[in-house]
């Protein structure tokens, strides 16, 4: 009897050790996450002309993301779907260049050329403050990061921004397939050679490709929050949008519009096209955001932190 009390005894203790250091892992969670609160609450931003710290930016970009948590679903749909429409005007520019280039450098320049214009649609988008899902990708995991929010809630929000940024980009191409012939400012026939060219890598190419660009308009959020005026976000935002087009990468929302485009006028665009290409490119603008861009610059923050608290 003697020896199953002390079983007993030593079963209820092991319980109770388990116990307690699950609270105390529980406790050193709750502890590191108020020492980052606290941190961030200290960054405070500043209007002069010193340039922002990194605490300051990460601190801003959280308060954005939770700003465009607190909208309504009505609200983020239809700010999407204003983005995709916007965004169609870096098409429109890209197709009439292309057509008036054609005949005169080579196809491989043309491509090149283009890149000039290819900002113009992202210029109208971010600084019209409509909601793109690549520029918002980083912004929008960001609280999740910092468990403000859940991530499920972050998965529902992705899901509305892109089937606004999606709707409003088939609208702009039916559009851009009737208007260009009318104007005669670019044919099918300009439509169905960028579809090709942007549908042509391999699967595993188009979705690194698309990593890489995610991971350009991650930075480019995170660089616009640095920024100080107008005029120094509309040259940020040409530079990082103008190297993803010279570089051919594969971002998701214009990708849309390039590729569903070729879809509704050209035998030589499949469905089976545009729903590889388009699933491809989403996931992957997701990675390239949400994990080299969010994901790396909040570590990095933590990290800190925790080296200084040590």
């Amino acid at each position: 009897m003697a020896t199953e009390n002390n079983k007993r005894d030593d079963s209820s203790k092991d319980s109770k050790s388990i116990i307690d250091g699950g609270n105390e892992k529980e406790e050193k969670k709750k502890q590191k996450q108020e020492d980052i609160d606290n941190e961030l609450e200290n960054s405070e931003s500043t209007n002069d002309n010193r340039a922002k710290t990194h605490g300051e930016i990460l601190k801003q970009q959280i308060i954005e993301g939770q700003e465009t948590y607190d909208r309504s679903s009505s609200s983020i749909l239809l700010s999407s779907l204003t983005a995709g429409l916007e965004i169609g005007f870096s098409y429109l520019m890209l197709c009439a260049v292309f057509y008036f280039f054609t005949d005169k450098v080579s196809e491989e320049s043309v491509f090149k050329i283009i890149a000039f214009v290819y900002p113009i649609g992202f210029i109208l988008v971010i600084l019209g403050q409509s909601i793109l899902f690549t520029e918002q990708t980083s912004l929008l995991s960001l609280p999740v990061l910092n468990k403000k929010r859940s991530l499920g809630s972050l998965l529902k929000l992705w899901g509305l921004v892109i089937i606004g940024n999606l709707i409003g980009g088939y609208l702009m191409s039916f559009l851009m397939v009737w208007i260009g012939p009318e104007l005669e400012i670019f044919t099918l026939d300009s439509i169905e050679k960028i579809a090709v060219h942007v549908t042509r890598a391999e699967s595993f190419v188009i979705f690194i490709s698309a990593i890489l660009a995610g991971w350009l308009m991650g930075l480019l959020s995170w660089l616009l929050t640095s920024s100080q005026d107008t005029m120094s976000r509309i040259i940020i935002i040409y530079i990082v949008t103008a190297v993803m087009a010279f570089t051919g990468l594969h971002h998701s929302i214009i990708g849309n519009v390039e590729v569903f485009a070729g879809l509704i006028s050209s035998p030589n665009i499949t469905l089976a096209d545009y729903v590889s290409f388009e699933s491809l490119a989403l996931i992957g603008n997701a990675v390239g955001g949400a994990v080299f861009v969010a994901l790396l610059k909040y570590r990095a923050f933590v990290y800190n932190i925790n080296s200084v608290s040590s």
